[in-house]
């Protein structure tokens, strides 16, 4: 199973919502929805979010097992 470490990872960079949103060109509502599991995003989303956030997009993920994915 893939865990979801945007919010992480966003908190971790001091990046709010907003400027997240701003940085990505994905809605505010969107990236919390993906970042609380209601949303299921598509890789083009994931990579848009990694970019804006300058990070590998699988640095976003994160296996159950603790094994980065």
């Amino acid at each position: 199973m893939i865990k979801m470490l945007l919010g992480q990872v966003r908190y971790d960079k001091h990046i709010t919502l907003r400027q997240l949103a701003a940085l990505s060109g994905i809605s505010k509502g969107g990236i919390n929805e993906i970042e609380n599991g209601k949303k299921n995003p598509t890789l083009k989303t994931m990579c848009a979010l990694a970019r804006a956030l300058q990070v590998p997009v699988t640095d976003l993920f994160e296996d159950t097992n603790g094994i980065k994915a």
